[in-house]
């Protein structure tokens, strides 16, 4: 199983000093987050794409190539991707050659967004955002599989005798999450291909989950991919840790109560309960994340937001070691005993080059 951690690249005051962060000190901080991961033994970093304040990460391949650069192990993902507006055509370019410079240590996790004036800034109506995601997608599918394509669609010029360049790295395409809170089409999608389903359960309760992985699993099976439970899943999640949980609780809830996406809402402690963040101790942590199994079943990816809220570098960093130290070895044990094993590990460039190659030894057979 994978674990890793997500960032949504938020320029938020730090409410117990009221300074905010220049967007610079963003951004660095962003990246040397992402060398503390590969550092304390986590195996993915994956950064937002927003075009908006106030987040910085408008060009996610930018950064992953900065830091595939100066990184040897991690995996380096999306969370999301704007697949209804961004050119499909430029997602395939961007992605192969980030995959070519990191030596294949590249996946990526495609989106609508949640911001709603971003579509009509790239030229889209939010209104088709369903729509775009489908034909967009089913473009890029096709650019990474085919040498030349033509293509004639409703939402970008038609292509004739197009030829994506570069190919993808020994002709295997980076592996694709659907990440998704609220979209059973999102759900359906990721099926259909046999790609990945990423629930972001940030903010939902675990029924709401659980639902929407149990659709997804249903329609993988469906589209003779496998069985259900061979899905390939991935969750989101937010911790924050000390030794002591009352410490935690303390230092964290005046990032909770002046947080953008949680001010003014359920209490820290309804949050808590209602949705998969844990406040509290590592051991907390550990027992959390364990239980999300009962309701999703096996899954192959686990990240956590941990650097949002206006929350400083020092604390961001602190947080990891302990992540890297004390949860992620407990949780690795744990999930991979509990795991069948016909129950599938995360795709990486690796695997998917090696089945490729066992399946044309068996056609020349």
């Amino acid at each position: 199983m994978q674990f890793g951690i997500f960032s949504v690249g938020d320029v938020t005051a730090d409410p117990t000093t009221g300074r905010t962060p220049t967007e610079a000190e963003r951004i660095k901080a962003m990246v040397r987050i992402a060398l503390k991961a590969e550092e304390v033994g986590l195996d993915v970093f994956a950064t937002g794409e927003h075009h908006n304040p106030p987040f910085v990460p408008s060009s996610p391949t930018t950064m992953l190539g900065y830091v595939a650069a100066r990184t040897e192990r991690l995996i380096l993902s999306t969370s999301t991707t704007l697949i209804t507006t961004n050119d499909p055509v430029k997602i395939a370019e961007d992605f192969a050659m980030l995959q070519h410079l990191a030596g294949g240590r590249v996946d990526l996790m495609m989106g609508r967004g949640n911001t709603g004036p971003v579509y009509p800034w790239f030229g889209q109506d939010i209104r088709q955002g369903i729509p775009l995601a489908i034909e967009n997608y089913h473009l890029l599918h096709r650019l990474w599989r085919e040498d030349v394509v033509d293509w004639e669609g409703k939402f970008r010029t038609p292509l004739q005798g197009f030829t994506s360049t570069p190919r993808p790295l020994d002709d295997v395409p980076p592996f694709v999450w659907h990440g998704s809170i609220r979209s059973p089409e999102i759900a359906e999608q990721a099926a259909y291909y046999g790609d990945g389903f990423f629930h972001n359960n940030i903010f939902w309760p675990a029924q709401h989950t659980q639902r929407m992985v149990e659709l997804y699993r249903r329609r993988f099976e469906h589209y003779g991919h496998g069985s259900a439970d061979q899905a390939i899943v991935g969750l989101g999640g937010q911790v924050f840790m000390r030794k002591n949980s009352q410490d935690a609780v303390r230092e964290f809830r005046p990032y909770f109560d002046h947080a953008p996406v949680y001010g003014g809402g359920p209490s820290l402690e309804e949050f808590t309960e209602q949705t998969p963040l844990t406040v509290g101790s590592p051991q907390e942590v550990i027992d959390r994340t364990l239980g999300f199994r009962e309701y999703v079943g096996d899954y192959q990816r686990q990240l956590f937001l941990m650097d949002h809220a206006g929350l400083p570098l020092k604390t961001v960093l602190e947080q990891l070691d302990l992540l890297g130290e004390e949860v992620v070895p407990v949780l690795r044990k744990e999930f991979e005993s509990l795991r069948p094993s016909h129950v599938p590990e995360a795709p990486t460039h690796a695997s998917l080059l090696a089945a490729k190659n066992e399946k044309k030894a068996e056609t020349v057979k």
